[in-house]
C-alpha cells in the first residue's frame, strides 16, 4: 500500500472553482482499480490551501491514475487556478492504526 498527500496552493479567491473542478476527476478516481481512497480536502486556516489525500494498494495503480483521461482533464481545468504543487508520495513499511 502507498500513500499521496498532494498540496496545492491556489489563487486567492479561487478555491470554490478549483473544489468544483476537481469533483468529476474525484469521483472517477474512486472507481479506478486499487484506489482505496482518494479524498480532497480544503485548510481550515488558510483558504489558499487545499490537499489531496490518497491511498492506493501499488505503486502501479498510482501510476495507471497519472495516465487517465479525467486525470488530465483536471490538469487542465486547475491549472489557471494553481500557484504551487506539492506531491509526496509514502512507501509505509508499517502503519499503525489507532
Amino acid at each position: 500500500m502507498i500513500y499521496l498527500v498532494a498540496t496545492l496552493t491556489v489563487k486567492p479567491g479561487t478555491r470554490e472553482k478549483v473544489i468544483e473542478a476537481a469533483k468529476p476527476c474525484i469521483e472517477a478516481t474512486r472507481q479506478e482499480s486499487g484506489c482505496i481512497r482518494y479524498d480532497l480536502n480544503a485548510d481550515v486556516t488558510n483558504p489558499d490551501q487545499l490537499a489531496f489525500i490518497e491511498q492506493w494498494e501499488a505503486r502501479s495503480d498510482l501510476d495507471s491514475h497519472f495516465e487517465q483521461p479525467h486525470m488530465a482533464t483536471w490538469r487542465e481545468a486547475s491549472s489557471p487556478y494553481l500557484v504551487d504543487r506539492k506531491i509526496e508520495v509514502i512507501h509505509p513499511k508499517d502503519v499503525e492504526n489507532l
